[in-house]
Order: C-alpha cells, then structure tokens, then sequence
C-alpha cells in the first residue's frame, strides 16, 4: 500500500507515518509513505504552494491522506469543504483514493470535537472519501481513560501515545482488521501502554 500524506504537524509529530508502517510491517504488510507537510498549514496553503498536487500527480498511490488545519473545521468549515474538494479532484484524477484525517480537540476544549466530526463526516460522506476517526477514538479514550494521555504539554499536539493510538485507527481502517495483532514495541511506549491502546482501537472500531 502506497500512502501520501498532506498535512501539518498533527501528522509529522512523532511520525505519524512511520507509526502506522510500522504496525503494518509487524503484521506483514508492505506500506510505503511520503509526507509533504509544513507546521500550522492549511490544506489551502498546501494547494496554493503546488507541492501537494504536484506530488498526487506523480500517481502510484492508494490513498493521499489530507489533514486540514486543526481549528479551521469550526472556524470555518465551509472553506475546509471547499479546500477538500480542490485536492479530491486531482487524487481521483490520479488514480487514487481521498483519505480524511480526522483529527482531535484541544485538550482545554473538548466541546469542540463534536463540529470537527461533522466538518469531517460530512463532507467525506459528499465525496464518497474514506474518514479515518482518529479525534473520536481520542474522544472516547479520554472519557473513559487518563493515562496514557494523548496530549502533548501544549495542550494541542499529540503525545507519543496520541500518534501511536492515531496509527492504530489508520491501520485498522485501511486495513480493515484489528491492530491487536501488532506485538512489535514502539520506542517511547511500555509494552502496556502500546497493548492498551491497541485494544481501545479495536473496541471501538470492531466491536463486539
């Protein structure tokens, strides 16, 4: 599987990417990425630089994964719509799939998650996209769990087990199974912690 990402620092802290490989190897599956990203970008402002575009032409991917600006699905999710379709018309020309990455609230924020859903589910739901839920499993995880914490110090980038617990989702999506098989260790996470938040994963996207 051939995978681009698009996006900021919610998909290169801690190497979101190389995360979910590595859970895909561990499970002997093949998955090669790249990334084009810049911190606190916009997907507008990865359309207005062309590097993005330029890099989905190239084609041979499965799925280019596009991650909008944090806040900008309740700021203004009208133009975070209109930035997605900008970017699903080149992919589809290319011969792959649109991916959304839907991320997480700030921590000092949690109300928020409910429109960042919406923002997401709606219009991967038009475009017929593949939404990868990553801000609710943080959603659900955190009602019911406060260690490992899936927060960075500042409130808004994910911790290690964030990143890690965001793989988890991406395998189990992409892959359609669950990622309780991985039993390779993550540098960073007790055999605990990486076996915890795999289940969690599993729970919620394959339930019983």
């Amino acid at each position: 599987m051939n995978i681009l990402f698009v996006g900021n620092s919610f998909t290169a802290r801690n190497d979101l990417p190389g995360l979910i490989a590595q859970i895909a190897q561990a499970r002997g599956k093949k998955m090669t990425h790249r990334l084009v990203q810049a911190g606190g970008a916009s997907l507008r402002m990865h359309w207005n630089k062309g590097e993005a575009q330029r890099a989905i032409q190239e084609g041979g991917w499965n799925y280019v994964v596009l991650q909008e600006q944090s806040t900008l699905p309740i700021k203004n999710r009208t133009r975070m719509h209109e930035n997605i379709r900008l970017f699903d018309e080149v992919i589809r020309a290319s011969g792959a799939k649109t991916a959304l990455y839907l991320t997480w609230a700030r921590r000092h924020a949690p109300e928020t998650q409910d429109a960042i859903t919406e923002a997401y589910r709606s219009i991967g739901e038009e475009l017929g996209a593949v939404v990868l839920p990553v801000g609710v499993a943080w959603q659900r995880f955190i009602a019911h769990y406060s260690e490992p914490v899936l927060h960075d110090a500042d409130k808004s980038h994910p911790s290690l087990a964030g990143s890690y617990l965001a793989a988890c989702v991406f395998y189990s999506v992409l892959y359609g199974e669950s990622p309780i098989g991985h039993t390779g260790s993550v540098s960073g996470l007790s055999t605990i912690e990486s076996s915890f938040l795999r289940q969690a994963v599993s729970d919620f996207l394959f339930p019983d």
